[in-house]
């Protein structure tokens, strides 16, 4: 990823929330609010382009999320295939490269299918790595990282003594990416809900009361002068860092 601007995260990480209580306050049913949401993910794309933003990874459905009633389910299968086929042409023209993490064998054959085109049309662009986190629990994904470790060490080709930080990262989601900088939630609710558990460790988090489906780029922008405004320490103190973050931080 391309060097940014002081001030400008590399990474941002976001909690799409609020979509059922905006419509519920409409007397709406909550597919409408899942649509309405899906206006405010282009304002986020549009936002993180016009900034200079390498990454962006939404959390779209969680593991946990397949525990909803079944019509609320089925409506977001159906927003999903209809936003993958409306919208990834466009998207490759902006130079996004798009990428899905999770547990895409849960989805019906038809979403994977969509899934697997819009990574291989999209695999070469470099402007804005879109990350869409789908059927994604954080606990799950450091399940996943750790037996992918026991296997290569029952295999002989990886020693216990040789886990550590390093390696366990290597085998987690977004291991390519660096870490997010700045984690942003909407709905009003300040918990991160098992989403990317392993690599917010040092993110900067920003809550707000805005629904995600009345995001906008006011919003959004305060959001960054905020994370502007924070002094990442990275448990060192403020003399240590003389002004300047550690790259590659391990306390």
């Amino acid at each position: 990823m391309s060097t940014v601007p002081a001030g400008i995260p590399r990474h941002l990480a976001v909690i799409m929330d609020g979509n059922g209580r905006w419509a519920e306050r409409r007397k709406r049913p909550r597919a409408i609010g899942h649509r309405a949401g899906a206006r405010a993910v282009n304002v986020c794309i549009d936002f993180c382009l016009e900034r200079g933003i390498g990454a962006l990874t939404l959390f779209a459905f969680s593991s946990e999320n397949w525990g909803r009633p079944q019509e609320e389910v089925g409506a977001l299968m159906k927003l999903f295939l209809s936003a993958l086929d409306r919208e990834v042409s466009e998207l490759d023209r902006r130079g996004v490269r798009v990428r899905f993490i999770g547990e895409r064998e849960r989805f019906p054959a038809s979403i994977r299918e969509r899934m697997a085109s819009a990574e291989a049309l999209t695999a070469g662009n470099q402007r804005l790595h879109l990350v869409i986190a789908a059927s994604y629990g954080g606990r799950q994904d450091i399940a996943q990282a750790a037996r992918s470790l026991a296997e290569d060490v029952l295999a002989g080709r990886l020693r216990s003594d040789e886990i550590n930080e390093n390696t366990m990262a290597s085998r987690m989601a977004l291991a390519d990416l660096p870490a997010p900088d700045l984690f942003i939630r909407t709905g009003g609710d300040h918990r991160v809900s098992n989403f990317l558990l392993w690599q917010l460790a040092y993110t900067e988090l920003w809550f707000t009361e805005q629904l995600w489906p009345d995001l906008d780029v006011p919003t959004l922008q305060r959001a960054l002068e905020d994370y502007a405004r924070r002094e990442r320490r990275f448990g060192l103190t403020s003399a240590q860092l003389g002004g300047h973050s550690p790259e590659n931080p391990s306390a």
